[in-house]
C-alpha cells in the first residue's frame, strides 16, 4: 500500500517566480501526483485550477501565512477553495503568537477563527509545525496542547517529521498519536552534526540567537539521503490513515540545486514503492 506523493512548492520557489506554470508541469514530470502551494504569485486562481486539470496534477494544499488569514480569512481563503485545495496550513508562528508567550491564548484562538471560515469554503485547516511548538508547558508539549483546544474537526495536523525530530521526538510515532487527525505529512529529511538549533533557522533565512553556527552542522537533504527512518514514518502515515504525503527541502544540500533535489526524492520514494 502506498500514499499519492506531493510536493511543497517552496521546495522550488526561485522556479516558481521565475515560470510559475513551467516549475508546476516539471514537477508532474519528476512524478509528483500533487502539490502544495507557498505563494500564488499574482496567478488567476481559475486558471490555475485550469492548468492543474489538463497537466493531471492535484492542488492538494497551500501554506498561506497565519496573519494573512487572521486578517480577512474568508477573502483569503477563497483563492484557494477556487483552485480546489482541499486543505490549508498554518505554516509558521512567528515569535509573539508562539506557545511560551502571552500571545499563544489568542494564537489558538485566532486558529479557530480561520478553521470555522475555511470550513464554511469547503477547506479543511491544518498547522504545519517547527520544533518550537514542543515547549512543554505543564509537562505537556505545547503543540498537543494546542491540538486539544481545538476540535478534531476544525483542525488537523500537518506533521513535518523534520522538525519532530529535531525536537527529539520519533516522527513515526508522533504521526501514530495523531491517527485518524493526520492526513498530510511533510517528508523533510536532513543531516545533522549539532544541536544548535539556530543553524537551522539561519538556513531557511530567519534570525537566531546563535551568531556563530558550527560549519556545516545542518543540512536539509532529499528525502531518502539523510538520518530520517523514512520506511518506518512512511509505514506510520499508513497506519495512521494519511491521505497524502508532501515532500519539502527548505534549502538544497550544499553544492546541490532545488529540481534535481526534488526529483532524488521522488527517485528514493519511487526506490521503495512509492
Amino acid at each position: 500500500m502506498k500514499l499519492p506523493v506531493a510536493i511543497q512548492l517552496y521546495s522550488v520557489r526561485d522556479e516558481m517566480e521565475q515560470d510559475f506554470y513551467g516549475t508546476i508541469r516539471k514537477m508532474k514530470e519528476l512524478g509528483y501526483d500533487g502539490i502544495e502551494f507557498a505563494g500564488l504569485f499574482g496567478q488567476n486562481p481559475s486558471e490555475i485550477k485550469k492548468f492543474c486539470e489538463e497537466t493531471g496534477i492535484t492542488p492538494i494544499s497551500a501554506h498561506v501565512p497565519y496573519y494573512d488569514m487572521l486578517e480577512n480569512p474568508e477573502k483569503v481563503l477563497a483563492d484557494y477553495a477556487e483552485i480546489g485545495c482541499k486543505y490549508v496550513a498554518v505554516p509558521y508562528l512567528t515569535e509573539e503568537c508562539r506557545p511560551g508567550t502571552d500571545g499563544f491564548a489568542d494564537t489558538i484562538k485566532g486558529v479557530k477563527k480561520i478553521a470555522e471560515a475555511a470550513k464554511k469554503l469547503g477547506i479543511q485547516l491544518l498547522y504545519h509545525n517547527h520544533d518550537f511548538e514542543f515547549l512543554k508547558i505543564d509537562g505537556e508539549y505545547a503543540l498537543d496542547i494546542f491540538y486539544s483546544s481545538i476540535d478534531e474537526d476544525l483542525l488537523k495536523t500537518e506533521i513535518d517529521t523534520c522538525w519532530v525530530n529535531v525536537a527529539g521526538v520519533d516522527p513515526a510515532e508522533y504521526i501514530l498519536k495523531y491517527s485518524g487527525r493526520s492526513p498530510v505529512v511533510h517528508l523533510k529529511d536532513f543531516i545533522k552534526k549539532s544541536d544548535k538549533v539556530g543553524t537551522l533557522y539561519k538556513l531557511i533565512g530567519i534570525d537566531s540567537e546563535d551568531d556563530s553556527p558550527e560549519e556545516d552542522a545542518f543540512s536539509f537533504m532529499p528525502v531518502g539521503h539523510g538520518m530520517q527512518d523514512m520506511p518506518a514514518i512512511l509505514d506510520a502515515c499508513i497506519k495512521a490513515g494519511s491521505e497524502w504525503v508532501i515532500v519539502e527541502q527548505d534549502e538544497p544540500a550544499k553544492g546541490q540545486s532545488r529540481i534535481p533535489s526534488a526529483q532524488l526524492s521522488r527517485e528514493y520514494l519511487r526506490s521503495i514503492g512509492w
